[in-house]
C-alpha cells in the first residue's frame, strides 16, 4: 500500500505559468462521416448475439449501431 502524501503549508517559491501548449480536442479528434446503413439478420442470429452479450455481461443497446469502414 502506498504510502500518505504529508501536505505542509510552505511557500512555493519563484511559480512561472506558462502558455498552453496543447491542442484543443476538436484538433486532436479526427471525426469520420457515418453512414446509416439498414441491415437484416434472422432471429437466430439476433438470439445468438443477445446470448453472448448477456454471456459477457455488456449492455444490450435498444438499437444497434454497427461502424463500416469503406
Amino acid at each position: 500500500m502506498k504510502s500518505r502524501t504529508k501536505y505542509t503549508d510552505e511557500p512555493l517559491g519563484k511559480v512561472q505559468v506558462i502558455p498552453d501548449f496543447l491542442p484543443s480536442p476538436a484538433e486532436l479528434a479526427f471525426r469520420e462521416e457515418g453512414v446509416k446503413v439498414t441491415l437484416a439478420l434472422s432471429r437466430k442470429s439476433i438470439e445468438f448475439f443477445k446470448s453472448e452479450a448477456t454471456k459477457h455481461r455488456s449492455k444490450r443497446p435498444a438499437t444497434a449501431v454497427l461502424t463500416l469502414r469503406v
